[in-house]
Order: C-alpha cells, then sequence, then structure tokens
C-alpha cells in the first residue's frame, strides 16, 4: 500500500513538472521553465488527498507584481460572521445566536438546543453588516461590566472577525447596541 501512495505522490510530482515545462516564468502557457524552478507544494500532496493536488498553480506573483483576485462567482459565504450569547435575566437563560455570512441564523438555548432558524433578508443582511464595521471590534474594550452588577440584567458576548467581547446590557457601547439591533432577537417564538 506504501508503495502505491508514493508512486502515485510521484506521478504527481512529475506530471507537475511536465506540466510546468510549457509555461513561463509566470505560469502561463509558453516557453519553458527557467532553470531552477519547482513544483508548487500542491503537486507533492497524496493524489488522495484533492483532485488538484495534480494540476500545477500559478505563483501568486508576478516579477511585475502581484495577480489580481479573478472575480468571485462563488454563492455567499456560509461561515460564521457573528456569534452572540445573551445570558442572565430574571431568568437566567442563555441564547446563543449564530449568523452565517449568508444570513442564514440559528438561535441555541440551554445545551444548544436549537430553538429556532431563518435567514436575515439582503438588506437586513446589510443593515448587520454596516453595524458590524461601525463597531469596530479591534478597538472595543474586551470586558465592560457594570459596578455595582445589574441584578437580573442581560451580559452579551459578541465573536467576531477573531475578536470577542463582553458587556452588561447597562454599560454596552452603543455601536454593539446597534448590531443587537440588527439580529433578529433572542426570544425562542
Amino acid at each position: 500500500m506504501r508503495a502505491m501512495r508514493a508512486a502515485g505522490a510521484a506521478a504527481a510530482v512529475l506530471l507537475a513538472a511536465v506540466s510546468l515545462a510549457g509555461c513561463d516564468r509566470d505560469g502561463s502557457p509558453g516557453g519553458p521553465a527557467p532553470a531552477g524552478a519547482t513544483a508548487p507544494a500542491s503537486a507533492t500532496a497524496s493524489p488522495a488527498s484533492s483532485p488538484s493536488a495534480t494540476a500545477p498553480q500559478p505563483p501568486a506573483t508576478t516579477p511585475a507584481g502581484p495577480r489580481p483576485a479573478p472575480p468571485s462567482t462563488a454563492a455567499p459565504s456560509t461561515e460564521r460572521l457573528l456569534r452572540v450569547t445573551r445570558s442572565g435575566g430574571f431568568a437566567g437563560r442563555t441564547r446563543t445566536l449564530l449568523v452565517n455570512g449568508d444570513g442564514s441564523w440559528t438561535l441555541l438555548g440551554e445545551q444548544d438546543k436549537d430553538l429556532r432558524r431563518g435567514r436575515l433578508t439582503p438588506a437586513g443582511l446589510e443593515d448587520l453588516r454596516t453595524a458590524l464595521r461601525a463597531a469596530d471590534f479591534a478597538h472595543l474594550p474586551r470586558t465592560a461590566t457594570a459596578e455595582p452588577p445589574v441584578r437580573d440584567g442581560f451580559t452579551y458576548s459578541f465573536a467576531h472577525g477573531g475578536f470577542e467581547v463582553a458587556a452588561d446590557q447597562t454599560v454596552l457601547p452603543r455601536a454593539l447596541s446597534k448590531v443587537l439591533e440588527a439580529l433578529p432577537g433572542f426570544d425562542a417564538a
């Protein structure tokens, strides 16, 4: 089995080298590859790892500078855009709202019980994205708590763009209030 994998990997490298032999320095079809050219790292991957493992990839930059990204024709992202958790209140419940890049959202209750699902309208998604940009998570305080703590008040935790911030409802920065206003809400019905 190991011999078959090694042979497959060697074939992938050979195929990439042959493919590159007919390319210019920037990876486009044309003349021979320059001396010392090597196959891209993706060409040395196991053939079973992905179908593109044998297809050569052009370098990210050319001597004239970086290449512009091709226009995207992909569907809107379903990657997580925002996670907001609200805890506390009179009943002491915790609810988490997960919003994806395509506007789909899920409201979770205790033990991650799925309470409700939906999708923001395109205008609603744009309002949320605008509020998130204006909030500037990189410059918000990581924690904002009231002194003394408010009994039966809510505490919110926001995770967006690699940043997580938390605040009591009474000291919630205005920018985060705008984010909350753009969300569908934390009620189960």
